[in-house]
């Protein structure tokens, strides 16, 4: 039986992905107590890595928000990991939000605002949390945009 937030992923048409592995030496998801942090996880698609490139050079804010989205897919799919359900989440703690932008860029939060959005719209007051969103110069493989998350489950 599916659980609630897989639920209302479904009904905006999202089917959570296979965990992403490690593309270093590191492990995806840390615990520690009741606290989960969830090593960055870029914009990977059915397809791949999807909305690659700098944002203010060739990537829209309205792009980069549908790459925050699906970075928050993968921090969702490697909770699930974890904790076998994501209605284990008991909120969402706090996101960092790394963007790949020109130096003349300023919209880093409302890209980051994808994914805020989208753990709100599908958790409720759980998925409230505290951010931060940052410009970078560069990001693995291109990629325009890299979430990490601190998110607390029932223990």
């Amino acid at each position: 039986m599916a659980d609630d937030i897989e639920r209302a992923l479904a009904d905006k048409g999202i089917t959570l992905p296979t965990p992403a592995t490690p593309a270093g030496s590191y492990v995806p998801v840390v615990k520690s107590g009741n606290l989960l942090f969830v090593s960055g996880q870029l914009p990977m698609g059915p397809n791949g890595l999807e909305y690659v490139g700098r944002c203010g050079a060739d990537i829209t804010v309205a792009d980069a928000q549908k790459a925050a989205e699906l970075c928050a897919v993968n921090i969702l799919a490697q909770v699930k990991s974890v904790t076998g359900s994501l209605d284990a989440i008991v909120r969402i703690v706090k996101l960092g939000g790394f963007v790949n932008s020109t130096t003349e860029f300023d919209a880093h939060p409302k890209v980051i605002n994808g994914a805020s959005d989208l753990l709100v719209a599908l958790l409720g007051d759980k998925g409230r949390h505290s951010r931060a969103a940052v410009g970078v110069a560069n990001l693995p493989f291109g990629a325009s945009v890299e979430i990490e998350a601190v998110v607390e489950v029932a223990p």
